[in-house]
């Protein structure tokens, strides 16, 4: 457990909460490294059987922090290169994508840029009927990260994705779950005990069945997955060092 993110096991179902509710969640570096170890720790305890993601307080998770995403954009521009810089996004998106686990997420407010990509990597969505999803990307002037120009579209349609990532525009609840994004809606006050109660079904099988099954489904798009990551990393770093990169994004702050 860190200031950032808090572990909680029930039985065989460990739930991870992203703990920044002061900053809608927005996952900075530390979070990033706590919730990739978490991950990690998760995939290799036999006593744990399902991961639940899931955010304090109103938001699921704002993304990347927007303050720390202007300032290596800054940098990227300058010339100014730090391996360092950004190693949390991607130890937590190899984490997602390698997680050999039934992983479910309970969606229990907005959820923005990594807040909807994320998706893709889980097995079963729940979201609050309140809750909205937006992929902020193209207007901060970037691209879409985790594989989300494969996952978003596999899930969601073509149509669907390509609407949601040119426009940026909000993804109501209802909407997420009639293009396949989440599974279902609920009320906000139930919507923990519904994922908590599929989490604990699922936790009630045999361990070596779920990690067989989940090879299987993921299988296919594993390869796949690993290419839209390499595609959108040169994207991105490309568009990073343009030298107004750094304010577009900062301005998402105002």
């Amino acid at each position: 457990m860190t200031e950032t993110l808090r572990i909680e096991d029930d039985g065989a179902v460990r739930t991870l909460v992203f703990a920044r509710p002061e900053a809608a969640n927005a996952f900075n570096e530390e979070l990033y490294h706590a919730a990739a170890r978490a991950l990690r720790d998760a995939a290799s305890d036999d006593g744990v059987s399902v991961v639940l993601l899931t955010g304090e307080g109103r938001a699921f998770t704002a993304g990347t922090d927007i303050k720390e995403m202007a300032e290596i954009a800054r940098d990227h521009a300058a010339g100014r290169s730090d391996q360092e810089m950004g190693s949390g996004f991607v130890a937590l998106v190899d984490a997602l994508a390698e997680f050999t686990k039934p992983l479910i997420a309970a969606v229990n407010g907005s959820g923005v840029g990594l807040g909807i990509t994320m998706l893709g990597h889980c097995d079963v969505v729940l979201i609050a009927e309140h809750a909205r999803l937006m992929a902020p990307f193209a207007s901060m002037g970037v691209v879409p990260e985790a594989a989300g120009s494969y996952l978003l579209p596999a899930r969601m349609g073509h149509q669907q994705a390509a609407l949601a990532l040119f426009t940026g525009d909000w993804v109501t609840a209802e909407e997420a779950v009639r293009c396949g994004l989440a599974l279902r809606a609920c009320p906000a006050e139930t919507l923990l005990d519904t994922a908590r109660g599929i989490a604990g079904a699922i936790a009630a099988k045999p361990l070596a069945s779920l990690v067989a099954t989940k090879e299987l489904l993921v299988a296919s798009r594993r390869e796949e997955v690993r290419r839209a990551r390499e595609r959108e990393d040169a994207a991105f770093a490309r568009l990073l060092g343009d030298a107004a990169a750094g304010d577009r994004i900062a301005s998402r702050l105002g």
